[in-house]
């Protein structure tokens, strides 16, 4: 993955997650597995669980411990509602900044 994407990631990775939980809850690894399973293959799992890590102490899921078979029990993150708003308003962001690239891109295209 080359610096310019690693970077624009970096900003949005948490929207990314966020959106995730919010179709059904998950683990670490689980989250990691269904990143890759969207086309981002190169996350690192450690970087998953940084992220995690981030957004429990800001509120926005519930964690479960739920016993697992092959250790020590998992973490299971659900969005919450404070989860929730933040993901709306990750998307409205979103939607914000695509628009305005898009129109730049168009713009750019004209002139060449």
């Amino acid at each position: 993955m080359g610096k310019q994407m690693t970077e624009m990631l970096k900003g949005t990775l948490e929207g990314v997650v966020l959106a995730l939980l919010a179709e059904q809850p998950a683990y670490g690894y689980d989250i990691t597995a269904r990143l890759r399973d969207h086309g981002f293959t190169d996350i690192a799992e450690g970087t998953v669980y940084a992220l995690l890590v981030r957004i429990e102490q800001k509120s926005l899921v519930d964690v479960e411990k739920v016993p697992s078979e092959k250790g020590p029990p998992r973490k299971v993150y659900a969005l919450n509602a404070q989860g929730t708003a933040e993901l709306e308003e990750f998307w409205k962001t979103w939607r914000f900044i695509a628009g305005r690239i898009e129109q730049l891109s168009k713009t750019e295209n004209k002139e060449n």
